[in-house]
């Protein structure tokens, strides 16, 4: 596995004081001033660009950031004394890093204050107009023109709407069933003729050639020729550097398979003899072979044709046995689906 950075990003936080949300190198909440606590984490902003300034990126290289044990203000892992209280920061904690951070929704295109009204761009922080701060980007929801500020609590599942599609899709299908398998009417009909007509192959062993299968060949192949191919997958994430920036880090390794040519010797159809006629009596080719042949399994195509007052009517039996009691002349009753097609017959 191959792991290497390709940069950083600004990641944001959210203040519990006042719901302001903050660049995330800024150490106090820009709206109210309130520090940020330990346990505000940090998490992906609506708009991610590589940081390129060197002070940024020595910052987000320096290590997790520390807060001061005496009075909890966040401190850059480089300093030795808490700027709020000049507190000896030995004492202090280190913010968590490492950890891997969700992408975030897509942003909207407006933000609307909710102090003022004013509509503002969707990766704005704070309100042009007022200075408040806005709501962080929610994930877009279905019929709203206009992202709204939601609850952050997981909207729960609407069972009773879900459970009307799923018994509308139950009741589509057992229609469409109810259509096809099952007899709506009943008619006399009367056999005008049948038809038969019987396949019967000839096969031969031979070569049959194989070309860029993939994995293992067949342990009876030859001729084989494999080659191995090779490709590199790669995953992206961001981690929280526990300074504000998060490392995009990409992980690629390499997945290689087998791709075969090769030859095999199977039975094959060289050639079909077809009969046909208009009795019950179906019969079957009996075609020479030679010592290196076979014949393959026969197979048959049955019709029965009916006259009924509403017109023809066609039925494929499903055996010899069955299509030799259809005489011409004899009286049947055919039971029909609601699209017109035989279901069953009954003498």
């Amino acid at each position: 596995m191959q792991r290497r950075s390709k940069g950083f990003v600004q990641l944001e936080w959210v203040c519990p004081n006042c719901d302001g949300r903050n660049p995330g190198p800024v150490k106090t909440c820009q709206n109210c001033g309130a520090p940020q606590p330990e346990n505000v984490q940090f998490h992906r902003g609506a708009e991610e660009k590589f940081v390129t300034d060197e002070k940024s990126v020595a910052a987000a290289k320096a290590g997790a950031d520390i807060h001061c044990g005496f009075c909890g203000t966040r401190n850059p892992a480089t300093a030795k004394t808490c700027s709020q209280c000049g507190g000896d920061l030995a004492e202090g904690k280190a913010r968590q890093k490492g950890q891997v951070l969700q992408a975030p929704p897509t942003p909207p295109k407006t933000l609307i204050c909710t102090n003022c009204g004013t509509e503002n761009p969707g990766s704005s922080q704070m309100c042009s107009k007022c200075g408040a701060p806005l709501p962080k980007p929610q994930a877009p929801q279905p019929a709203q023109a206009t992202p709204k500020a939601t609850p952050s609590a997981k909207k729960k599942p609407n069972w009773l709407v879900i459970g009307g599609v799923i018994g509308l899709l139950v009741m589509c299908c057992v229609a469409i069933v109810s259509l096809l398998v099952f007899p709506s009417k009943s008619v006399q009909a009367t056999v005008t003729g049948v038809q038969w007509q019987t396949s019967v192959p000839v096969q031969e062993i031979r070569a049959v050639n194989y070309s860029n299968e993939r994995g293992s060949p067949p342990s009876d192949a030859y001729n084989v020729s494999c080659h191995d191919e090779s490709r590199e997958v790669c995953t992206e994430r961001v981690e929280d550097t526990g300074t504000g920036f998060g490392e995009v880090v990409e992980e690629c390794h390499t997945e290689t398979e087998q791709y075969c040519s090769y030859t095999r010797d199977e039975w094959t159809t060289i050639q079909t003899y077809d009969l046909s006629g208009n009795d019950l009596f179906p019969q079957y080719a009996n075609p020479s072979i030679v010592s290196d042949q076979r014949l393959g399994d026969a197979s048959e195509d049955l019709t029965v044709y009916f006259n009924t007052p509403d017109g023809q009517e066609i039925y494929s039996p499903k055996s010899v046995s069955e299509f030799q009691q259809f005489q011409p002349g004899s009286v049947w009753t055919l039971k029909l689906n609601a699209l017109g097609g035989v279901v069953d017959v009954e003498r």
